[in-house]
């Protein structure tokens, strides 16, 4: 019995330290995607399910709506960074994508209204 609870609490051990987004992807030119007016839109294409998806942005689909939730609390401080470069550049410069994913992903707006005040403070308005 204390054997079958020692594997137990292993294994769930072993589970709350893998419990993070895979970092193959951080190597992502993220200035290059934001800048390429095909890139970006094969990007939003896929998580918007209008279009294929890289094997990236199959990831950036799968976990997109987890990050939101838990404020991106699997997240590495890298891919912390970069999702918000990605806000701040979208709400800034491209509207009108941000308005249409944040309609499928934050459909309530809970994200934007948990970091409206950080939003504010750099001039973002949400």
């Amino acid at each position: 019995m204390r054997v079958l609870l020692l594997v137990a609490l292993i294994i769930s051990v072993g589970i709350a330290v893998c419990d993070k987004y895979t970092t193959k992807f951080d190597n992502v030119d993220l200035d290059e995607i934001l800048k390429s007016e095909r890139l970006l839109k094969n990007y939003v294409d896929c998580v918007m399910d209008r279009g294929k998806c890289t094997p990236d942005g199959i990831e950036l689909k799968k976990n997109l709506p987890d990050g939101l939730q838990t404020d991106c609390s699997k997240c590495s401080e890298k891919q912390k960074d970069g999702a918000i470069k990605v806000i701040k550049y979208l709400v800034k410069n491209r509207r009108p994508i941000f308005d249409e994913l944040s309609d499928k992903f934050d459909k309530d707006r809970t994200y934007l209204n948990r970091h409206k005040e950080e939003f504010e403070k750099e001039g973002i308005k949400v």
